[in-house]
């Protein structure tokens, strides 16, 4: 068969089995290597948090890989072969992210101390909303974390015919292995292990097409051509999926929430040994996101060079839009014995990062949000126990919401939605809290009700009434070049001129379903955002809000936690074991014992001016 002329496609050899076996056991080595070395420190803090002796190197490159999943390595390609280059213009997004959340999330969180992310939300307002926020989390990751184990069992099930449950199966026991075992040491060195591997398989995709089509400059001509690279649309409608405004105002937010308050990142950056450490580790990740993003964009331009007159969806060779880029690898890499099977465990490798951050995670939040509150006398071993119970917990929780995953359609947008919905008014509720010293309980409270209301109205609205082609901007596919075809008419464009939806597409639209229900998915987050922080002050205000006294300082961000001020005198990570005793007498009002206001080279009298604003 000739490459990019439709049909059948070779399978897995034995040296791609090996390949892929070997990075999985790999995977799993590690977490047995760090369980063996760190086993004298059962800690809860150690396997939790890793100590709070990590460096920014492999906490940037775990950053990046921990959200870079299966759902980078096989939707982004996708998406930039069905839609273009929009999708590039996140890496602005990732810079401004990034940013704000080096100089205003990190010190705040660093300084006090805490474990789970969630804990700052009872120290500002109260018990309730902080089990409210964890909920909302836990639900979050867990359907976020189904995707990204479907992912990579869609690549798996395209190139090799195994079972699709099999192998969702198996990557979560993987997961559940050397989380168990080794903890969040074990999560962030195999996230280094694994980004190499995502990157190796890009580039080998990226060659092996450059090759095939006769040198990069033909790639980009060919896309050139078909209308790929017009990627600065500047038109302001806030219904059209993507343009310059929607990715970079509407995405930065929606990043934003994702790497502030997301126990699976912030769990990251606090377990880094100085402050000035856990900043330049998420500067680090800007790197790792600019090049994970652009090899996985320009995967996706030599793709549609191949296959720009024989698309393999609309020719029927492929089932889902997302197994595109393995039938891709299987079509040009098939000579090569051990490639594909690099690339699987490109994909594998993304998703076992991204799975193995969310139980970790997940053990995190439980325990320090509801189970320590309520058994306050457990020693560090029936902790240990009860975290290494919880991580197989969550492992299969995870594997069964794969399950609600295959219904939802398209992996990358399915995803980042799910965050707009649920990450939006948890955002705008740390952001009431962190900024507004009006903001009180109930405010909070009524405003992160309203905004998950509004945003899951849009968001489900979304997946029942689906936006219409001109404002999803599909762009043209051919199968006119095809040699074999699944008795289709010949066309110029493919079936994603309907977007995918959970349901059939309803032949009586009502009047939302082309203005709110069209809203681009990447301001979901935005929009719940503002919500809830507009319902809280307003409710804030009428509740008495600015009568509240005895407000706790450190709970608010100040001027000298912007851009490294204070890093002359750099504060080392706070010890575990000093944290738990502290967090009991932040609640009334005293320092941190883990954290001195001198070394941060704060005054009293610039913290209550930059608060009071």
């Amino acid at each position: 068969m000739t490459t990019g002329t439709g049909g059948p496609v070779a399978s897995f050899s034995v040296w791609d089995y090996v390949v892929f076996v070997g990075t999985v056991l790999g995977a799993a080595g590690i977490g047995l290597f760090q369980s063996i070395r760190g086993r004298k420190n059962n800690s809860s803090g150690e396997f939790l948090l890793g100590g709070r002796q990590m460096t920014a190197v492999p906490v940037a490159m775990s950053l990046t890989a921990s959200f870079m999943s299966g759902i980078t390595v096989i939707g982004t390609p996708a998406e930039a072969y069905r839609f273009g280059t929009d999708y590039w213009i996140f890496a602005i997004s990732y810079a401004i992210m990034s940013i704000i959340t080096a100089e205003i999330f990190v010190p705040l969180f660093y300084r006090l101390g805490i474990t789970s992310t969630y804990e700052y939300l009872e120290m500002r307002f109260n018990k309730l909303i902080r089990v409210i926020g964890t909920s909302m989390y836990i639900t979050q990751t867990a359907l976020y974390t189904g995707m990204v184990i479907y992912a990579p069992a869609l690549a798996l099930n395209q190139i090799t015919g195994m079972n699709l449950w099999g192998v969702l199966v198996a990557t979560g026991v993987v997961c559940i292995l050397y989380c168990t075992l080794g903890g969040l040491k074990a999560v962030i060195w195999t996230d280094v292990f694994q980004m190499v591997i995502m990157l190796a398989g890009f580039v080998a995709v990226i060659a092996r097409g450059a090759v095939i089509q006769g040198g990069l400059g033909k790639i980009w001509d060919d896309c050139y051509q078909g209308g790929r690279l017009s990627a600065f649309d500047f038109d302001p409608d806030p219904l059209k999926r993507h343009t310059f405004w929607t990715i970079v105002v509407g995405g930065s937010v929606m990043w934003l929430s994702i790497y502030s308050i997301n126990q699976s990142q912030v769990q990251r950056y606090i377990s880094c040994k100085t402050l000035t450490q856990a900043k330049l580790s998420l500067y680090g990740n800007i790197i790792g996101l600019w090049l994970t993003v652009s090899l996985a964009v320009f995967s996706g331009l030599t793709m549609y060079s191949i296959y720009k007159d024989c698309d393999p969806f609309t020719n029927g060779d492929v089932g889902a839009v997302d197994q595109l880029l393995p039938y891709m690898v299987m079509d040009t890499l098939a000579a090569y014995p051990g490639v594909p099977g690099l690339f699987v465990s490109a994909a594998y490798s993304g998703t076992l990062s991204t799975v193995s951050s969310s139980i970790n995670a997940l053990v995190a939040v439980t325990v320090e949000d509801f189970i320590r509150p309520v058994c306050k006398n457990l020693t560090e071993k029936q902790v240990s126990w009860i975290n290494m119970g919880l991580s197989v917990f969550f492992g299969f929780l995870c594997i069964g919401m794969a399950a609600i995953a295959s219904l939802m359609g398209s992996i990358l947008q399915a995803a980042l939605s799910i965050f707009g919905m649920i990450s939006g008014p948890l955002l705008g509720l740390y952001m009431l809290g962190m900024f507004w010293r009006t903001a009180n309980s109930t405010g909070g409270l009524t405003g992160l009700i309203v905004g998950l209301v509004i945003t899951l109205w849009v968001g489900i609205g979304a997946q029942i009434y689906p936006p219409l082609a001109d404002k999803t901007n599909p762009l043209p596919i051919s199968v006119a070049g095809c040699n074999h075809t699944q008795d289709l008419n010949y066309t110029t464009l493919a079936p994603w001129t309907r977007a995918v939806t959970l349901t059939p597409l309803p032949d009586d639209r009502p009047a939302l379903a082309d203005s709110w229900y069209s809203l681009s998915y990447v301001y979901f987050c935005l929009l719940g955002t503002l919500v809830t922080v507009i319902v809280g002050l307003v409710v804030s205000a009428i509740t008495g809000g600015c009568k509240q006294e005895n407000l706790r300082l450190d709970l608010f961000v100040r001027k000298s936690d912007l851009f490294c001020a204070g890093c002359g005198k750099d504060s080392e990570a706070p010890d575990p074991e000093i944290n738990e005793k502290a967090g009991s007498e932040l609640k009334n009002g005293s320092n941190n014992a883990g954290f001195k206001d001198s070394q941060f080279n704060i005054v009293e009298k610039d913290v209550e001016k930059v608060t009071k604003m």
